[in-house]
Order: structure tokens, then sequence, then C-alpha cells
């Protein structure tokens, strides 16, 4: 149930984004780059070489990446450790001066076939890390112009060069992993939002419901599909994303949401495999498509029931094998998602009426869940008309004095065709038309609500049969008993009339109960 609690969680984790997005801006590359850049461009100047190259070793993989050089691109070289120059420069941590490169093989060859470049000699200075014992990187000089090549002046002058390049290259490194700290701090407060946001709007005081948390819970944390089904506006992707942000490894992973019904046929394909640059008319870049954006992570299939039959043969061979193409490419991309769909139709009736594929059916999910309509949980109508209150009242900076005890059984008595979202809406046209400081009753009600209302009261008026009147009383009477058998302990009370404590809570508030 919402609290006061994840009111405060949610604006200070607002906040912390806000900060963690102003310190990203300020930390570019744009500041590195240029510094490394004149480094290349000026060293070959004052020591007359021909080139420069600046190296940086990958601890992990013992790869070595060009990072900036001569009329090189980034990453344009990949050096080994073992059986380079400036691999053995940088593991034994000594200064590697060469001559006669040209009348030689070696991995310098490789590299200067691949570039159109010949290399006559060499110096290569190590980077030593200032922050430990190791070597981040080296700096490369290739063919002095003079008969002797390089000389030990010439290292000993790019050794003291070299220093000031370390810390450099040591901040801008500390800076990337404050970056992508960040980052992961950015997409873990935007899924502790969302699933704030998705507990907030999710009460399961019924025992439907309950029994969808406990199965959310056992689920959340698997791989498996699911397959939700429930009336349009019952809450079908809240428990969708309760499920994603359940403890485990997707939780942090992106949750990617798409209308099946909201995508025109013929920009199904595109929307769910992507496009290369050029592959239509108007598709001036690039575009990954929804499979490639939810890898990791989860993709909600939003009425698929109106899934195109057209695209079900693509789309059931790109979830058999986990890869597919983009249109207009050759490139083949893998993915890694769970899928989690969702509708408001039966679709073992449209497998049978033929609009639907059987194998897809199949494929699509291994456990199903059906959310029950309102009208068949009402014993979560008021903590729900109490929940939206608060939010919308903190939103619209308006304050009320809660909702009339008349206007609880109206809801309570109401069909609720659009199920929870339209009672959000109602709830917010309540708050949105009464005056600051008044109570919320039927005045301002949806004509929708007001035909209910009206028959309400000639039923009243022209015989004693009123539901809602009936069932306001069962409760009270049935309350004081589990009142009176459970000795006041509500904690017990609330056992005996099988709902949960705080919908105990919310009646005895409502009727105006005298605790026992």
């Amino acid at each position: 149930m919402y609290t006061s609690t994840s009111t405060e969680i949610s604006r200070r984790l607002e906040t912390l984004k806000s900060l963690l997005e102003r310190i990203h801006r300020s930390w570019g590359p744009k500041d590195f780059e240029a510094l490394m850049r004149f480094f290349v461009e000026i060293l070959p100047r004052l020591t007359n070489a021909e080139r420069c190259s600046i190296f940086v070793a990958d601890q992990t993989t013992e790869n070595i990446w060009l990072k900036f050089g001569t009329g090189l691109e980034e990453k344009a070289i990949i050096a080994p450790m073992q059986g380079s120059l400036v691999g053995e420069s940088i593991s034994t941590g000594q200064t590697v001066i060469q001559t006669h490169l040209d009348q030689r093989a070696g991995f310098h060859a490789q590299v200067d076939k691949k570039t159109e470049f010949t290399t006559r000699n060499l110096l290569c200075v190590p980077i030593h890390s200032l922050a430990g014992k190791y070597h981040i990187g080296a700096v490369e000089l290739l063919n002095k112009r003079s008969d002797e090549g390089f000389t030990p002046e010439d290292e000993a002058w790019l050794k003291q060069l070299v220093k000031h390049l370390a810390l450099s290259i040591e901040h801008n490194t500390v800076t990337e992993e404050i970056i992508e700290i960040t980052r992961g701090m950015h997409r873990e407060i935007a899924r502790t939002s969302d699933s704030l946001l998705s507990n907030e709007r999710c009460v399961a005081e019924s025992r439907a419901m309950r029994q969808i948390m406990a199965l959310v819970q056992q689920i959340g944390p698997l791989p498996v599909n699911v397959f939700i089904t429930g009336e349009s506006g019952a809450g079908k992707e809240v428990i969708a994303r309760l499920i994603h942000s359940w403890p485990g490894e997707r939780r942090t992973r992106p949750f990617v949401a798409v209308n099946c019904s909201s995508i025109p046929e013929n920009l199904m394909e595109s929307e769910f495999f992507g496009h290369e640059k050029g592959a239509f008319t108007g598709a001036a870049n690039s575009r990954m498509g929804r499979f490639e954006e939810a890898i990791g992570g989860t993709l909600f299939l939003d009425e698929i029931a109106e899934m195109p039959l057209s695209i079900q043969p693509k789309f059931l061979r790109a979830i058999q094998e986990m890869e597919g193409v983009r249109l207009g490419g050759n490139k083949i991309h893998h993915y890694d998602f769970r899928i989690i769909s969702a509708s408001s139709k039966d679709l073992r009736d449209e497998v049978k009426a033929g609009r639907f594929r059987e194998d897809l059916f199949f494929r699509l999910f291994s456990i199903d869940i059906r959310i029950p309509p309102l009208r068949e949980r009402t014993e979560e109508i008021l903590p729900l008309m109490l929940l939206f209150l608060e939010q919308v009242s903190k939103r619209f900076k308006k304050k009320t004095h809660g909702f009339s005890p008349s206007l609880v059984g109206l809801f309570e008595s109401y069909s609720w065709p659009g199920n929870v979202r339209q009672l959000e809406h109602e709830v917010e046209r309540l708050v949105a038309l009464t005056p600051e400081g008044e109570t919320i009753t039927e005045a301002h009600c949806s004509p929708q609500l007001m035909e209910t209302r009206h028959a309400h009261t000639q039923e009243t008026v022209f015989d004693s049969l009123s539901l809602p009147a009936h069932r306001r009383q069962l409760e009270i009477d049935l309350i004081m008993q589990a009142l009176k058998k459970a000795h006041g302990n509500k904690v017990r009370a609330a056992e005996l009339l099988d709902i949960t404590r705080q919908s105990l809570h919310n009646k005895i508030k409502l009727y105006q109960i005298e605790d026992s």
C-alpha cells in the first residue's frame, strides 16, 4: 500500500537523479581529447619525427588500443601484449629504441601494410601509472629524420613529458568510471522510481490480487515468459512492470513497452526489427528496433492479439532463434529478453478463429495471469480512491476533506467498465472540481456516475432494497462482530474478515466505528 515514506523516497530519488544529470553534463571528454591530439601533433615537430601514437592498455584483455595517432583513427590498431614493440615496452616497463625496422618482419610490418606507411626507426616509452605499480600505455614516435635515429636524449626528454600524459590519461579514466557509475545510478534510480510507481498503483486487498502478487513474487526473478489478460484499464502494464522490477538480473535493464494495436501494419516489421539508413523512403538514419532496445530486459507486448498475421511468422522466428536482421541490413543482431504479453481478448479464441498463430501462442508464454475487473474486487475501490486522492492532491497542490460516505457507496456500487484507469480519472475530476478544503461529494461526478446515482436514489425512495445501503450496514455488522470476537485485536479481526489490516483500518475510519 502507498505510504508517505515512498513519496519521500521518490522525491529524494528525483533530486539525486537531477544532480547526477548535472554531474554527467559537466564531465565531457572534449578537453581530454583536445590535449591528446595536441601532444600527437606537437611531439613529432619537437623531435623531428614523422609520426606519434598514444596507446592505452586494456588490463582485462591484455589488448593495447591505439587511442590517438598521426593520421590514424581511434582503435584502428589493436596491438597484442606479446609480439609487438609497444607491448614489449608496456609489459617490461622499459623504453624500446629500434632502427632498420623496414628490413625486419614483425607486428610493425603488418601495421605498415595496413596503413600504407613504412616504419624505419622507433622510440617507445611506457606510461607509468601514478596510482599503482603498473603501466597504462605507451607513447610511440616513428621515423626520426636523421641517420642516427632516436637518441638517449630523445628518450630522457620524452620520459619527462610522458609523466604529464599519465596524469591526464588516469584522470580521464577515473572520469569515465565516474560517468559510468552515474549512468548506472541513473538507471537504478529510474528503475527504483518505476518500481515505486508500480507499487503505489497496485493495491492488493482482495484475495485474487493477493494471489497475483504472490505469483509475481515467484516468477519475478525468473526469465520465464508471461501472458497477462484482463479488461482494458485493469492494470496489466502495472503488473508487467512489477514482474520486471522484482529483484533479479533484469531489473536494471530496459522495460520496453509496445502497444501492438497502435502500430500500422506496414511499419510493424521496422518497429520490431529496426532499419538501416536508406532502407526505405524516409529512412534518413539507422534505428534499432524494439528487440534490440529490450536486450537484457523485458519486452512488454500490450494488446498482442492485435498483431497482424503477416508479421507473426517473422516474429515467431525472431523469438525462437533470438536473432534478427534490420530492414535494409545484413548484420545479424542477437537478442536476449523476457517477453511479457498482454491482451484484453482471450488469445485461445483468437487462435480458434484463425486470427492468431497457434505456434506463436504457445511460444509467447509459460505462465498466464488473469487480472479480475474492478467490479469483482470492490474491496479495493476505497483503498484505490484514497491512493489516487493523495497522488492527485499532491500534483494539484490542493487539499480537501476527503470523500463523503455516500460517494464511497456510489463508487463501490458502480460497475467501472473502464476499471482502475476510469476510477483514477474520476478521482482526478472530483479533486479538480471540489472547492479547496471541502468534502468531495457526488455533486461533481461524471455523467456516467450521475446516472448510477439517480438510479440508486429512485431505488431508495420507492423501496427498501437499496443494495449499497444494505451492504454498508452488513459490513458494519460484520466488522463489529469480528472486532468483538477478536477482543479488539485488529490484526486478528482482519484475518476473520479475510481482508488486509489496512483495508480494515480504512473501513473503520469510513464508517466511524469506535475502536474496541
